[in-house]
This record gives C-alpha cells, sequence and structure tokens, in this order.
C-alpha cells in the first residue's frame, strides 16, 4: 500500500496552523501534517538536518503550505532557497497568505510559488480550502520526483538563507 502523500506547514502563527490543522480535520483530510515555524526550520527538515534525521519519520512532503511573513527569513527568502536546490526544487508550495497584495503575489510566483492563495476570513472557508487542496494537489495532480540532498551526518552542513 501506497504511502499517504505528506504535508508541510510553513506557519509561525500558532492560532493559524491550529486553525488549518482543524480545517483539515473537519474535512476529513488524513495525510500526515508536519508543522515548522520558521524558514530555518523548514530547511532543517527538507535536508534531513538535526532532529529531522529520521527519514521515514520525516518524509519529503507532497506539497508545502507556506506563509509569507515569517520570523526571521520570509517565504520569499524560502522559496528563492528551495528553487535553487537540485533534489528539492521540484516540491509543490502554496503559497497561503493574509495578504492580497499583488507585489507579493507577482514576487512569490516569479520566485517559483505554484499557487498563491489568500488565507479565508472564515473556518468555514477554511474547510472549503482544505478539501480543495487535498483534492486537487493531493489526488488530482501528479507528484513530481524528488531528493533529499545526502551529506556527511558527522559534519552537518551549515545552511543560511537570504532573507
Amino acid at each position: 500500500m501506497k504511502d499517504q502523500p505528506s504535508i508541510l506547514i510553513i506557519e509561525d502563527d500558532a492560532s493559524d496552523a491550529l486553525l488549518l490543522c482543524r480545517a483539515f480535520t473537519k474535512a476529513n483530510i488524513q495525510n500526515p501534517v508536519r508543522l515548522v515555524t520558521t524558514a530555518e526550520e523548514a530547511v532543517a527538515y527538507l535536508m534531513g538536518m538535526y532532529k529531522y534525521q529520521d527519514r521515514a519519520q520525516y518524509t519529503l512532503p507532497s506539497l508545502i503550505l507556506l506563509d509569507l511573513n515569517l520570523p526571521g527569513t520570509n517565504g520569499h527568502g524560502f522559496l528563492a532557497w528551495l528553487r535553487s536546490q537540485p533534489g528539492l526544487k521540484a516540491l509543490r508550495v502554496v503559497v497561503l497568505s493574509g495578504s492580497d497584495d499583488m507585489r507579493d503575489v507577482n514576487l512569490a510566483c516569479q520566485l517559483g510559488a505554484n499557487s498563491f492563495l489568500v488565507k479565508p476570513a472564515d473556518f468555514r472557508g477554511l474547510v472549503e480550502l482544505s478539501q480543495v487542496l487535498s483534492r486537487y494537489w493531493l489526488g488530482l495532480a501528479q507528484v513530481p520526483e524528488v531528493v533529499r540532498p545526502l551529506y556527511d551526518l558527522s559534519q552537518p552542513p551549515t545552511v543560511t538563507i537570504g532573507r
């Protein structure tokens, strides 16, 4: 039996993350969900570094839901880093932001976001959005092949990403 495709949420606002997870539950989405709160933590997750070394537990996601307003490196900086990584650049990223500013939309798309969605104002809208995300990105759309980079675990690389 094939494993369920997983979702990585990059969201620093605990309330937004909790609401999104509850919306997934309400929408009966049973895919594994992982949550990180910064771009730097997302890099460590994707690279399999530090506490994310167990690749059986921390599988590469089939979908990343990315907030733009993150502490430290913002979502745009994370996108730029991700699209520069040969094995990871095909990962599907949906920006899920509170911003509807066209500059944010344009920049995210120029940096390689697969889609840009504005967070719904109410829980019902978030449940509906969760159903659409699951049906399209985890059901209908084909998943590109991605490969987590290998590195010497005794000498973890220093990862820096632009701000």
